[in-house]
């Protein structure tokens, strides 16, 4: 008979615990267990697998043929039960052998089983063995039957490390000592160059009671534990400084909503409530967690989930006393930090003054704990995997974020190497510092147009550090992506008036919220069903011009905020013209609305349009008349024009900006605009790379937004360059084009004294 209650867990882990505290051999208390959990949830088969020498080997079973026990092994990913270990995914199937995995095993005489599941028994983020349930009839098992043996699983993975029944690398086995010199590469996510000695954030909480004795004991202990761990972030809320306020003030409100979450706290208790300790509780919740974070694509979601990782292991420290981090601990040399992941609160633990960068093994450009990096001038260095078993505490680290790379254990050449590059990338750096002033201005009397790219109210502090011209584009959806509800028109208002102060009398552009598609909210509904291909799904404009509520409220943010002011408005993903006329529509309707009700307007009010959708060049006659200006956005127009996703490792170097097709394109939308007299733009990474920059510069563009960093290096290459020059060569490269044009291009600024720098 199938569990009714998550009351039923309960009462398997006080048979389990019994069975755990009798004297029997190991062996005796897995048939107990296979026993038990089958008569528990009315299963015919029940079976445990153990990891033993790299493979999954039967242990015990209730169903399938006795003879099959120690005998039946599966290597990791063969099999459903495989599957199950090397994914550390639970599987729910009414057919099992419908699965592309399923692997028939004659010995066990389980042909005549059609449902299955089966859930990873897990010990210290691995998957150490599987549980798996079986029955004659096709039948899905319930959630409640699932959970039931997640939770058991748990207790499973306790009895079988004391047992010592799995591999010793399972049980926590200790790393191999490590000497050589190895190059780790990762993700790059905060910009920067660091030295220093290898500190674990956090050392590895061991679990070593599952099963309470006490519940009600058991929901105090955790019920004291968050009241300590919302007073502290409650201390660091306070205590943060950064010098000046910004976005990652709002991201740390943020991760403060999170810790004050009733339904997380709930989660915990009702898993106390099916028997286990506050610790394993904990731990139970934090796996779920784990497990949605698998499957989820969508990578702004998922960074929400990391901030409720990172509660969850204060939780458990405090709850289980041991509290030594290392920014407890307290830094005592030059470090380089590593963990999993971080959440905001806790790298604002650490002295800066020791802290020299970050390598995580998790992280995305979009996690909260990456604004606050960026803010605190950290560097950081993602997706490096296999850190654990690579770097040992104490380990010397050269962190070249740049490079994407990590050093460890260098040689002395190697330091040396990196102290003349590090000294060498400041003097650069000091070099175009001392261009701040300086106009980009080419050989033969052209002035370009350098403005920066931006999303957050910091941002506004490049345009005084590097000279730009403006801000050519700022991201308005930042603010949404870094909020855990929807930011009012208020808080909008008070961002936009923030940033135009900032940049006093240079221009901003702002473009208006492009969410949906991969940047979905949480807070807000944009799900138009499973999309295959986001990038190119119901989002941007699209999802704007449907959600008009939420363009309004953008709309009157903006024009209030550019009181007084020239406003300049950009639409991002604009596919047709009578899409950029529906929006300008909605916009201009606002302002007359404001107007009616006696607020003060901007001066004037400039719309331009995004053109990164192909389809808008076959309708630049349409759209010209209307635009103020244009922007092609060379990042997702090179995907469309491609078909290939900029996401993809594989296609990522494939596709050249500076292919005879890119830059066609380009010229095709370049040459209408400046007959139209439309002044056009480009806004992406191409404009930050000073090789790309003189292409575009050779097409007739006047005007880059770049991030701030591009700045000096591409003023540089646009005072050595003579203009009509690049202009003739690029004609000639596009009237015949060789198959390296990135070749050809770089061989003539050499021939021709042009920095790329």
């Amino acid at each position: 008979m199938p569990v009714s209650a998550a009351a039923s867990a309960r009462e398997i882990l006080v048979r389990l615990h019994d069975v755990m505290a009798s004297r029997t051999p190991a062996q005796a208390k897995l048939n107990q267990v296979v026993q038990i959990i089958g008569e528990a949830i009315g299963s015919e088969v029940c079976s445990i697998y153990l990891l033993r020498e790299g493979v999954l080997e039967l242990f015990a079973t209730r169903g399938l043929a006795e003879e099959a026990v120690h005998v039946t092994k599966l290597a990791l990913g063969e099999g459903l039960v495989g599957t199950i270990a090397e994914d550390v995914e639970v599987l729910n199937l009414d057919e099992a052998a419908s699965h592309p995995d399923f692997a028939y095993k004659p010995e066990t005489g389980e042909d005549r089983f059609h449902s299955f599941a089966g859930v990873p028994i897990i010990r210290r983020e691995r998957a150490v063995g599987v549980l798996a349930v079986q029955h004659s009839e096709p039948r899905k098992y319930a959630d409640v039957e699932i959970e039931a043996l997640q939770t058991v699983a748990m207790v499973l993975s306790e009895l079988i490390a004391n047992a010592g029944l799995i591999d010793a690398a399972g049980a926590g086995g200790a790393r191999p000592q490590m000497t050589a010199t190895i190059r780790l590469s990762g993700q790059k996510l905060v910009e920067g160059m660091g030295s220093g000695f290898a500190v674990y954030h956090q050392p590895r909480i061991f679990i070593e009671h599952t099963v309470a004795e006490d519940i009600d004991a058991e929901r105090r202990r955790v019920y004291a534990a968050f009241d300590k761990m919302r007073e502290q972030i409650d201390r660091m809320a306070r205590e943060a400084e950064f010098g000046v306020a910004g976005e990652h003030v709002e991201v740390i409100e943020t991760y403060k909503m999170f810790a004050y979450d009733e339904g997380w706290a709930r989660r915990i208790n009702e898993a106390i409530d099916s028997g286990l300790t506050a610790e394993a509780a904990i731990e139970r919740v934090q796996q779920r967690t784990r497990q949605r974070m698998r499957q989820i694509d969508d990578p702004l979601l998922a960074d929400r989930m990391h901030d409720l990782e990172d509660l969850s292991n204060r939780l458990l420290r405090i709850v289980s006393g041991q509290m030594g981090t290392a920014a407890q601990l307290g830094l005592r040399q030059d470090t380089i930090l590593i963990a999993r992941n971080l959440g905001p609160a806790e790298l604002l633990e650490y002295d800066r003054r020791r802290l020299k960068g970050v390598i995580l093994e998790e992280g995305s450009l979009t996690a909260h704990v990456i604004i606050v990096a960026r803010a605190m001038g950290v560097p950081v260095l993602g997706r490096v995997s296999d850190v654990r078993r690579q770097i040992a505490d104490g380990d010397q680290l050269l962190l070249d974020v740049a490079e994407g790379s990590v050093l460890v254990r260098p040689t002395a050449a190697m330091e040396e190497a990196f102290e003349a590059k590090l000294a060498l990338r400041q003097k650069r750096r000091a070099a175009f510092a001392a261009l701040r002033d300086v106009p980009p201005v080419t050989k033969d009397g052209h002035r370009v147009t350098l403005m920066v790219n931006a999303g957050l109210r910091d941002d506004a502090a490049a345009l005084d550090t590097t000279g730009a011209d403006g801000i050519g584009l700022f991201r308005t959806e930042f603010q949404f992506l870094v909020s855990a509800t929807l930011p009012q028109r208020e808080r909008q208002q008070r961002l936009y008036r923030d940033v135009m102060e900032a940049a006093g009398d240079r221009p901003v552009i702002f473009r208006t919220i492009d969410i949906g598609g991969d940047k979905a909210l949480p807070y807000l509904n944009t799900d138009p069903g499973d999309e295959e291909n986001p990038a190119m799904g119901w989002r941007a404009l699209r999802l704007a011009l449907e959600r008009d509520g939420l363009m309004k409220a953008q709309a009157r943010a903006l024009i209030e905020a550019g009181s007084g002011r020239t406003l300049n408005i950009m639409f991002p993903m604009v596919s047709e013209a009578w899409e950029f006329d529906e929006a300008k529509a909605l916009f201009e309707a606002q302002r007359a609305w404001l107007g009616s009700r006696g607020r003060r307007l901007p001066l004037d009010v400039r719309y331009g349009a995004m053109l990164e959708v192909p389809a808008l060049a076959e309708q630049l006659d349409l759209i010209l008349p209307n635009v103020d200006f244009l922007s092609i956005g060379t990042n997702d127009l090179t995907q469309f024009l491609f078909a290939a996703d900029r996401a993809n490792p594989k296609l990522a170097e494939r596709y050249d900006w500076l292919s005879p097709s890119i830059l066609r394109f380009m010229r095709r939308v370049v040459e209408p605009a400046r007959a139209a007299g439309v002044p056009i733009g480009v806004c992406g990474e191409m404009g930050g790379r000073p090789l790309e920059a003189m292409a575009l510069i050779g097409l007739g563009i006047d005007r880059l937004s770049i991030t701030p960093a591009a700045v000096g290096p591409v003023k540089a290459m646009i005072r050595s360059l003579d203009r009509e020059a690049i202009t003739a060569e690029v004609a000639r490269l596009l009237a015949h084009p060789v198959r390296d044009m990135r070749g050809a291009l770089g061989a003539w600024a050499a021939t021709n004294g042009v920095e790329l720098a």
